[in-house]
């Protein structure tokens, strides 16, 4: 099928979009050979209309409003709007260009008007709420049941109950808000890929591996440059902050890195104001205080107060222990010739130091044994044994990029699952970080047929690199990018793995703080001697990954696991307090914006600082998480999610205590069934004690980073 709509839209010169209906089958997939930049326009534009046909459809609807003709029919609304854009926004992550980027530009606005014109569409509401006011009478099923609370709710909490005045307001807030996310996000990457800084003398890399420096020299080369040529993506920033010895060059990759869009071309303090006193104005439209209050009322924490006496029982149960780190970290660099005090471009370096005197363990000792091919082979496996998966990788399917590579997914009995795609290394025109999302949700059709979910990883992995004598060296992980891969493909097995009705209810498809259980409890297997036996061989003589090498990385894991947990809450007490804020953000007479924004962040995080704050520089001008993706006043959840993965793993050390295997299948159909497969459906600490028998216990999370009582 997908073949021979490839096949009419090549013939026909016809827009590949306009013959979705012909690859949107269980594997049908994009015809990515087929779909260039020039279609997605026109094929927006007709997904509006179409979606807005849809919509009128249901409201002119004669017949009184039932579950089926307005519920149901709300979601098929819209269907080549939803295949286009899963399309192009994946690719504007993943592979996007100037034409790309003012698409996406133009294209918010639009998205947003179109969202917001269907969200205060009155007749639409009215046959909702009519719906809504009988459900009790409707013997619906509590997968329906859950679908018409969301949708009611989604209209009631985007504007359908308010004011026809306040309405015209809440769609400008909508589409001004829409404009300013997406010009932070596009500064953040332009704002990355613009800075570079060249190194002509080699003595000034010392201390980098010989990888590392080849990764430097194909970034000269590229840039058409002499020497090495240092960016701020992963592949160069991380290494250098932990290995190079050049102290100048750390403070000088930091500085770039942390003041990122402050001032400039790409300056995003302005930006920041902007969007929170946008989300202020929001809130108070719906009568709320804050935004915080607003956008945490479906979330398992509920409410702002929750989430604060959260973030302060673990500031409080940790920073005496985070307190002690840096002291022993300190000490342990003026041992070693270090004079002053450690500043924030000296602590991985000096940090990763004495991981290795206490642990002989490094990521130059680790690398290794987590060759990408290999450690891909041992994550496939691993959801093999938990959950019966087999992946096959299948040519024929189209990619985006020809580094991409796409599977078929099985289940234990052979039946379709799922099309999973890899894109595992860095490129001009991809975002930085790492990635889950899904070109094509998982649901059932009328007539029964499982629509199986397309989905994708995406990372920024070391890539493979050319030795001194011009052969070609694996792709070789660090030990944090190995966890990215079991963090991300959780969130995959997430999608893969759902079962539900709905498309708006599926996979992922669930509160940002319980999203992460899934991905962070995935991580937890890397620790364990049975999943490493299972693929760490060294890339050149296959020999399994030492037992002692073993005990050192289980014995390192909570290796400064309290500086690591005041960090992440240093950036949920930023994203609380710009999202908690009950006046509009205001800027002093004769006060600059960008000195405004710097010193009200450091302000916010400073309860949890334990190394110098550099002065003029502050991540959140970088923040993409809260001010243009999907976690204002929701970083929080991050933490949260780590409770629920510790709690939830300790099933599993529990299971291989008493039956033998980490690979418990008892536990990991419990966690299968209860979780994975149930996307939305519930509610989701509902679903998490139907798993777990109760309630999680932060315990679990104090035991497993070794947060013990000398320091509570």
């Amino acid at each position: 099928m997908a073949l021979a709509a490839t096949m009419l839209a090549s013939c026909n010169n016809r827009n590949p979009f306009f013959d979705y209906e012909q690859w949107d089958t269980p594997h049908g997939t994009f015809p990515f050979n087929q779909i260039k930049t020039k279609h997605y326009k026109p094929a927006f534009e007709e997904g509006f209309k179409q979606g807005l046909a849809d919509i009128d459809a249901i409201v002119n609807n004669p017949e009184a409003p039932t579950f089926e003709n307005t519920i149901e029919a709300y979601c098929n609304a819209g269907k080549l709007l939803d295949v286009v854009s899963n399309c192009f926004y994946n690719i504007a992550g993943a592979e996007t260009n100037d034409e790309i980027q003012a698409l996406e530009v133009e294209l918010s606005e639009k998205m947003s008007e179109y969202s917001t014109t269907i969200l205060l569409n009155e007749g639409l509401f009215q046959r909702i709420k009519t719906v809504y006011e009988q459900r009790d009478s409707l013997n619906l099923n509590p997968e329906q049941q859950k679908l018409l609370d969301d949708i009611y709710e989604s209209f009631a909490n985007n504007g359908a109950n308010l004011s026809p005045e306040d309405k015209e307001i809440f769609r400008e807030l909508s589409s001004r808000l829409s404009s300013l996310t997406t010009a932070f996000g596009q500064n953040v990457l332009n704002a990355t890929n613009a800075w570079t800084y060249q190194v002509t003398d080699e003595n000034e890399l010392a201390g980098l591996n010989e990888d590392t420096k080849a990764i430097l020299r194909d970034n000269a080369t590229k840039h058409e440059m002499e020497g090495w040529v240092l960016d701020l993506k992963p592949t160069t920033y991380i290494p250098v902050m932990e290995d190079c010895e050049n102290r100048a060059l750390r403070q000088t990759l930091y500085t770039a890195y942390n003041t990122r869009c402050i001032g400039g071309d790409y300056d995003n303090t302005k930006l920041i104001v902007q969007i929170a006193n946008a989300r202020l104005e929001y809130a108070r439209l719906f009568g709320k205080p804050t935004y915080a209050s607003k956008s945490l009322h479906k979330t398992c924490a509920e409410t702002q107060e929750n989430v604060m006496n959260f973030l302060n029982q673990l500031r409080d149960a940790y920073m005496p222990a985070a307190r002690a780190e840096v002291k022993e970290l300190q000490e342990f660099a003026s041992a070693n010739g270090f004079e002053g005090e450690i500043q924030p471009w000296d602590w991985s370096y000096w940090s990763k130091k004495l991981k290795d005197a206490k642990y002989s363990i490094s990521d130059d000792i680790l690398r290794p044994y987590f060759e990408l091919e290999s450690l891909k082979k041992g994550v496939f496996d691993l959801a093999q044994r938990l959950y019966g998966l087999t992946f096959v990788e299948n040519k024929d399917i189209q990619v985006y990029n020809p580094e991409v590579s796409a599977y078929d997914v099985f289940d234990k009995d052979g039946n379709f699952l799922a099309v999973y795609y890899s894109d595992f290394h860095p490129r001009d025109g991809k975002s930085g970080g790492a990635w889950m999302s899904s070109f094509k949700s998982q649901y059932i059709e009328k007539d029964g047929t499982d629509i199986r979910p397309h989905i994708v990883n995406v990372m920024n992995f070391t890539r493979p690199v050319k030795n001194n004598d011009g052969t070609e060296k694996p792709a070789l992980l660090t030990y944090d990018e190995a966890e990215t891969f079991l963090h991300e493909f959780g969130h995959a097995l997430h999608g893969m793995l759902t079962r539900c009705q709905y498309a708006s209810l599926s996979g992922t498809a669930v509160p940002r703080d319980f999203v992460e259980l899934p991905s962070q409890f995935n991580e937890n297997f890397l620790g364990e001697k049975e999943f490493l036996d299972t693929f760490a061989k060294h890339y050149q003589t296959g020999e399994p990954m030492p037992q002692d090498l073993i005990d050192r990385i289980k014995a390192s894991n909570n290796y400064h696991a309290a500086y690591t947990c005041v960090r992440q809450l240093s950036f949920g007490y930023l994203d609380m307090a710009w999202h908690t804020l009950t006046e509009p953000f205001a800027i002093a007479q004769g006060q600059d914006t960008t000195e405004a924004v710097i010193a009200f962040g450091n302000q916010a995080m400073e309860q949890v600082a334990v190394v110098p704050v550099v002065p003029g520089t502050q991540m959140e001008a970088a923040f993409t998480h809260i001010f243009s993706g999907g976690y204002a006043a929701g970083y929080y959840s991050y933490k949260w999610s780590e409770l629920l993965d510790a709690d939830a793993f300790s099933v599993f050390q529990k299971a291989q205590a008493e039956r033998g295997s980490i690979f418990d299948k008892e536990a990991a159909d419990a966690f299968r069934t209860n979780i994975l497969e149930r996307g939305g459906t519930e509610k989701p600490m509902e679903l998490y004690h139907r798993f777990r028998g109760g309630e999680p216990s932060i315990d679990a999370l104090l035991i497993r980073d070794g947060i013990n009582k000398s320091y509570r």
